[in-house]
């Protein structure tokens, strides 16, 4: 019973938040209603990839753990990790658009979202945001930003900063991880299938170096956590320092050479299926040879011409 209670006593959050509970509760339900009508084209296994990477952006943002995140430097790094990292590359990876989509009833979709994405402030506004080099800037600029220890000592101090980490994580973790895994050639898609590799392997450099710094320093970067007072008091600053550094060194490092590997995929994909422009070139060019080739007569038929006319 004292189990149960403890599990359930998790999932009040720390510091309740309006916000979380309406967008989650939006995303839950346009996500839910897009499944139930298109379920041959969202299958099972995508289902389950967006809950749980919901669950765990959820998670990191709206029960207890927000405690131990204020309190302990390497819980903040896994919270962390799971907004920017696992929990939006799960999401992404179930390509919930379409689902979400469909979610909408069709007179909204008609009569609201489509003049809203037609409109000049939000066609402009995602054209910034989507763009790739401001994509990847903000995905390790801001992750590398609320890690310096000034910033990091206001933030733990004020709510406010403290909630803006948090949803700049996760919005920049969503769009970074949307270029990184989409699976169309370029055009429509933003990243050509081979950039999105390169880009994968120069963003893990400097996860390496920032989290290879953090775990390697002797002095204790990050105070505010001693004095605001260690939820495990057994466990040193400097342990703690190592341990917070060794997670963002490693995990995002593993998050970034999987990213690589399925955009890798992607690009042995698209390239099979000749749906990269240099082979839809030749493709054609193939094609209008063998028409050429089977439409003008060969000198077979010219000899037989010859020899019916002899």
């Amino acid at each position: 019973m004292n189990a149960l209670l403890d599990f359930l006593r998790w999932w009040i959050p720390w510091e309740p938040s309006a916000t979380v509970v309406v967008v989650f509760a939006a995303v839950v339900w346009l996500y839910w209603r897009g499944a139930r009508n298109s379920p041959i084209t969202t299958p099972r296994w995508r289902q389950l990839l967006f809950w749980l990477g919901l669950l765990i952006v959820y998670s990191c943002l709206h029960t207890h753990l927000d405690y131990y995140a204020e309190h302990q430097f390497f819980v903040s790094r896994l919270q962390q990790f799971g907004l920017q990292h696992l929990g939006p590359f799960l999401i992404v990876l179930a390509y919930p658009g379409a689902t979400l989509r469909r979610g909408l009833p069709l007179s909204w979709r008609t009569r609201f979202l489509k003049p809203l994405l037609g409109t000049a402030p939000v066609r402009l506004l995602s054209g910034i945001l989507l763009n790739p080099l401001v994509a990847s800037l903000l995905f390790v600029g801001l992750m590398a930003f609320w890690l310096w220890p000034s910033v990091t000592f206001y933030t733990m101090l004020d709510w406010r900063l403290y909630r803006l980490m948090n949803w700049s994580m996760v919005v920049s973790g969503v769009l970074y991880w949307w270029l990184i895994l989409d699976t169309r050639p370029k055009p429509p898609a933003r990243f050509a299938p081979g950039t999105r590799v390169l880009v994968e392997m120069a963003v893990m450099v400097p996860l390496i170096v920032i989290g290879a710094y953090i775990t390697f320093t002797k002095t204790d970067l990050y105070p505010i956590f001693s004095l605001c007072g260690r939820a495990f008091g057994n466990i040193t600053a400097l342990a703690d320092q190592h341990f917070g550094g060794l997670i963002q060194w490693i995990p995002t490092s593993f998050m970034s050479a999987v990213g690589a590997l399925i955009a890798f995929a992607h690009w042995i994909s698209l390239d099979a299926r000749g749906r990269l422009p240099r082979n839809r070139r030749q493709r054609e060019l193939i094609r209008a040879r063998q028409q050429a080739s089977t439409q003008s007569p060969g000198p077979d038929a010219f000899a037989g011409r010859t020899e019916k006319s002899v």
